[in-house]
């Protein structure tokens, strides 16, 4: 019976361990260009004792931006900020995949240069607001991706995973999640088109497929994974049978030899169970534990073969050598939540470890 701490074969790489570091933003991406810094490098080394870290998300293009301070992977600045922070992970025997992330609807145009205007498959708001440099403010109208508009946007995704991989990432992971770009197109609430991109599941998978295949097709299979949250009503998508589409949706991938599937869990563990039989290759599961986050209980998820890795999200934020409080039965530091986005080092580098 494996366990949590076993090594593991990912793709060309043998992980120390089945314990994943979640992808969390963090917007302190201050350097020129929205680029990660030296700090950015010193945060994810400390954690290099994860099986595989997955950054916080990364836009593929300027309009993928929905956040302040995230860092982005369309850039040759950007590609040169990020190769001190894989090399931190590479010395410190870490394995790091780049998670390209595009908010669609979730943003605000003062977070964009002059005339960009957030984007998504219909022009259908989300509810809420979003934080900016100049304080909350409420989500906009977004505009309808035009068909040659979704065209360039799966070409901003293929030329960021090869981006990454020029700055030295493993691998990446594509963003498909928590009402973002790609679940809008997703999810029947945020995408009204009646073209050949939205109606029926095999029309609203047709985005994920192709920008998935894209990334696959640039910087091959095994180094590309995707993340979904089937059925969690994350920024106002509402899915409320997804059973349907994300059975498409993983039909459709399942011959690509993906890396793997990551799984943000909503309620449903069995759908979860339905979605880990119909996946032939490798299972990461962020279990549903709401609103506690996940802590050491799900490792025996391993154990029992509901996934193959578990990520963990603030649990490592605020334990950089959390695999091994995890073998030790801890003890545990606590996560500041006022220290979660943007900041300086405090709550970010200078969480203490155990030796």
């Amino acid at each position: 019976m494996p366990t949590a701490f076993d090594s593991y074969p990912l793709g060309a790489k043998r992980l120390a361990n089945r314990i994943v570091m979640s992808p969390m933003t963090r917007s302190r991406a201050y350097g020129s260009g929205a680029s990660p810094t030296v700090m950015t490098a010193e945060y994810y080394a400390q954690r290099a004792g994860a099986g595989l870290i997955v950054t916080e998300g990364t836009q593929p293009s300027v309009v993928g931006q929905g956040y302040p301070d995230t860092p982005g992977l369309h850039s040759a600045e950007q590609v040169a900020a990020w190769r001190p922070v894989t090399d931190a992970v590479h010395r410190a025997g870490g394995v790091i995949y780049a998670q390209l992330l595009h908010t669609g609807r979730i943003g605000h145009p003062s977070l964009l240069p002059s005339g960009l205007h957030p984007v998504a498959p219909s022009a259908v708001p989300a509810d809420g607001q979003v934080f900016t440099h100049d304080g909350p403010k409420d989500f906009v109208t977004p505009r309808e991706l035009t068909e040659s508009e979704i065209a360039r946007t799966v070409d901003d995704f293929a030329a960021a995973a090869r981006n990454a991989i020029a700055a030295g990432f493993d691998g990446v992971e594509v963003h498909g999640a928590n009402g973002y770009l790609i679940h809008q197109f997703l999810a029947p609430n945020s995408n009204r088109r009646t073209d050949s991109w939205g109606g029926s599941a095999e029309a609203r998978i047709r985005f994920g497929v192709d920008v998935v295949t894209a990334v696959a097709d640039a910087i091959g299979a095994g180094n590309v994974g995707l993340r979904i949250s089937p059925g969690k009503a994350v920024n106002s998508v509402v899915e409320d049978d997804p059973q349907e589409t994300y059975l498409a949706l993983l039909a459709r991938l399942a011959p690509l030899g993906l890396s793997y599937l990551h799984l943000m869990e909503g309620p449903d563990r069995d759908l979860t169970h339905r979605l880990r039989k119909e996946w032939p290759g490798t299972f990461i599961l962020n279990p549903h534990t709401e609103p506690e986050s996940t802590g050491p209980a799900a490792l025996a998820l391993v154990e029992d073969g509901t996934a193959d890795l578990i990520a963990f999200g603030a649990l490592f934020l605020a334990n950089p050598d959390l695999p091994a409080r995890l073998a030790a039965g801890g003890p545990y530091n606590a996560p500041d939540p006022t220290t979660f986005f943007g900041g300086d080092h405090r709550g970010y580098t200078d969480y203490p470890t155990l030796h």
